[in-house]
């Protein structure tokens, strides 16, 4: 192993197809109350938002009166759905495991996420890799979320390695810039968006297949 290099992945979009459930979860809370999330502007405006986020700035598009009681009691009604679908079925990404395992041979590992942590565990327990990424940051363990550069800051300082010795791995421009405001070398993967949305990325890729040490080492040689 390279101790001193390492790989931060996103979750949803990355590891995980989990952004289908997360927009259902939000379009059933949503519509209890009347209000109708689709699935473009889903991707296109709240995708790089927290839960809580998203829900705030939801409400301010749409001038929706929203208490910040209200807001958090909606997030923990979207929570409980999100969980009772994903206790439903496996959602990584076919090539995920692999890819953790390949890229864990030689670089320490890290999510950097705007899901919850507990989410994220739960997804990693159920496939059996809770012990292979063993620093994990999600949206409740930073003060500002994606974004903001501070998931990615904290992933790294867990890992014990420079930002710039790191590759982060994402799907969306939000998780880029968070990466490049930290430091980050970074992967675009086009799982949400077409590469030309990602085009911010050092190097773009159609899934987690192509990503090897040689790529990897190719970005972090640029030093």
């Amino acid at each position: 192993m390279n101790a001193g290099r390492a790989v931060v992945f996103d979750f949803d979009g990355v590891l995980a197809d989990t952004e289908g459930l997360h927009l259902r979860a939000f379009q059933e809370v949503f519509a209890r109350r009347g209000w109708t999330l689709d699935r473009e502007a889903y991707f296109e405006r709240y995708l790089g938002f927290d839960d809580h986020d998203l829900v705030t700035h939801f409400a301010n598009d749409r001038a929706l009166p929203l208490s910040q009681r209200d807001a958090l009691g909606l997030v923990e009604e979207k929570t409980r759905l999100y969980d009772d679908r994903l206790a439903a079925g496996a959602v990584l990404f076919e090539g995920a495991a692999a890819a953790i395992a390949r890229l864990g041979a030689r670089y320490r590992l890290a999510i950097a996420s705007g899901s919850i942590r507990s989410e994220i565990l739960a997804v990693l327990d159920a496939a059996g890799l809770q012990h292979a990424i063993p620093v994990v940051v999600g949206a409740d363990d930073v003060d500002r979320s994606k974004p903001a550069p501070d998931p990615y800051l904290k992933a790294v300082a867990a890992l014990g390695v420079p930002p710039s010795h790191a590759v982060a791995i994402e799907d969306s421009r939000w998780g880029l810039a968070s990466a490049r405001a930290a430091g980050l070398r970074t992967i675009g993967i086009t799982t949400s968006y077409p590469a030309q949305a990602l085009a911010p990325a050092d190097a773009v890729v159609h899934s987690l297949d192509a990503i090897d040490a040689a790529l990897v080492d190719s970005l972090l040689d640029r030093l």
